[in-house]
């Protein structure tokens, strides 16, 4: 058991200087000047430091990805140390391009691995294209009888993809829906949307033609292209969730198209950022000639949420949720991204310019950066 004292709490809304008592993993109670006399029981007295949700990552590559450019492009996996590092508490991996040298079998080891080492890791099933590539056969089997899985992802609107109509893609819903009813899950279809002219007119036809359940969509790399993004604005504007990539795949900064969603009345619960964290990137020389492959970097959210406060003047609250509260939201994970009883003790703690100083995952302190947090945790 743990007591964190004297915390300012944004949970993401503010809540004010109270005390946190952790057990099992979770928040046990909440409230100022806690008295909690246990043996064993260690505390640390924050100060007022700021103590945050931990930052959830939707889209992250967590065993590699890579490898349009030949096998030397291919990206490796990322450990947990690099997620605490970045406040990334939770994570959802999943497939890229690549279905031939890298497997959803694969994936799940690692997704595994980060949860037997004390984060909380999930993945979505499937990978670009309509060919299967599930661990039961079925996406509903992954769904119902693969604990981590979250639903299923595919690609639309890009050359890789395998151009799904959009009876096909109500197929795939149907069955990321009827897996999570089954399996107690809220079921989600994860769409890569890629440079293609199309952008997501297949979306709004399974809107308008089959009443797509909206809540289920959810969209990646909206912020591509600028006319993408006008017509993802749209796509939030009827109730759907809209995911900017902070790692790749942006015609602007993230925190700029964030700005301009909420500038169009977006709801901030239904804007989300995720790092696309070690896609490979072209890495080019000064000319401009491709020399490499770089990974994408999985400190883009928790820059991007930086960013948002300290350069968009967005209060702490509205910026912290797409990197808390609104992926959970989107993902049905009902235990992360507040802090309140009940929820898991995933936290970030940071200074008054909103520098990483800490991080728990789960209930254990698993990072801190001496020169911000000099507290003994």
């Amino acid at each position: 058991m743990y007591l964190i004292q004297n915390a300012q709490i944004w949970s993401p809304e503010p809540i004010g200087i109270v005390d946190i008592l952790v057990a099992g993993g979770r928040v046990a109670s909440m409230g100022p000047n806690l008295d909690v006399r246990l043996p064993g029981l260690r505390s640390a007295d924050l100060q007022g430091a700021v103590l945050t949700p931990g930052l959830i990552d939707q889209h992250v590559h967590v065993a590699g990805a890579g490898g349009k450019r030949g096998f030397s492009s291919l990206t490796g996996e990322i450990s947990m140390d690099e997620f605490m590092a970045v406040g990334s508490t939770t994570v959802v991996g999943l497939l890229g391009t690549d279905g031939a040298t890298r497997s959803i079998e694969a994936l799940y080891a690692k997704v595994q691995g980060l949860n037997e080492q004390g984060m909380s890791a999930y993945m979505f099933t499937g990978y670009y294209g309509m060919d299967p590539k599930y661990i039961t056969g079925s996406i509903q089997g992954d769904m119902v009888f693969i604990q981590p899985v979250l639903g299923c992802k595919i690609a639309i609107s890009d050359i890789r993809s395998s151009y799904p109509t959009a009876t096909e893609l109500m197929r795939r819903v149907r069955e990321v829906v009827v897996g999570g009813m089954v399996a107690g899950k809220k079921g989600i279809l994860h769409l890569h949307l890629g440079g293609a002219a199309s952008q997501m007119d297949v979306l709004f036809e399974m809107l308008d033609h089959f009443e797509a359940p909206i809540q289920h969509l959810s969209p990646t790399h909206v912020a591509r292209t600028e006319s993408l993004f006008t017509q993802a604005i749209e796509f939030a504007l009827r109730g759907g969730s809209i995911d900017i990539t902070t790692g790749a795949s942006k015609y602007t900064d993230p925190h700029i198209a964030a700005l301009r969603a909420l500038e169009a009345g977006v709801n901030p619960d239904l804007i989300t950022f995720s790092t696309d964290g070690h896609a490979g990137l072209d890495r080019k020389d000064a000319s401009g000639q491709v020399v490499g492959t770089r990974p994408a970097p999985i400190a883009a959210n928790l820059q991007a949420f930086q960013s948002l406060v300290r350069e968009g003047s967005v209060k702490p609250d509205v910026a912290l949720k797409p990197v808390t509260s609104s992926p959970a939201r989107n993902l049905g994970l009902v235990h992360k991204g507040r802090i309140e009883v009940g929820a898991d003790a995933d936290f970030c703690l940071f200074d008054s310019e909103w520098n990483l100083g800490a991080v728990m995952a789960r209930g254990s302190w698993n990072y801190q950066n001496q020169s911000i947090c000099a507290f003994a945790l």
